[in-house]
């Protein structure tokens, strides 16, 4: 038996067209990429999932949270909307807390999303 996605991702896109998430990864070395893409997949496939994958960061924002080479860590901002797991905004992280300004451009595209 084939195991079906939970929550299938889909890319947030600019009104341009432009999926800043995909441009984002397209940018990290090929096994930054594998790590991000194997997470996200495990949060498709197992979903609801908690830590220490996946975290609520409240207003209906998630994070999907990657361990990267050389100590380095990363998260990818979702949402979920119509069944999908909607990725709005990834970063490395460089700081205990998750930056506000990061938080606030994940906060403004869900709301876009919703409009």
């Amino acid at each position: 038996m084939v195991a079906m996605k939970r929550l299938p991702a889909a890319f947030y896109a600019l009104p341009s067209g432009r999926e800043p998430v995909r441009d984002w990864l397209r940018e990290l070395d090929i096994e930054d990429r594998r790590r991000i893409g194997v997470d996200i997949k495990d949060v498709e496939f197992s979903w609801p999932i908690g830590m220490p994958l996946c975290r609520a960061l409240g207003g209906g924002l998630w994070e999907v949270r990657s361990d990267l080479v050389r100590g380095r860590i990363a998260r990818t901002i979702f949402c979920v909307a119509d069944g999908r797991m909607v990725l709005l905004h990834a970063f490395i992280k460089k700081t205990q807390k998750t930056p506000a300004a990061d938080l606030a451009l994940a906060a403004k595209r869900m709301k876009e999303l919703r409009e």
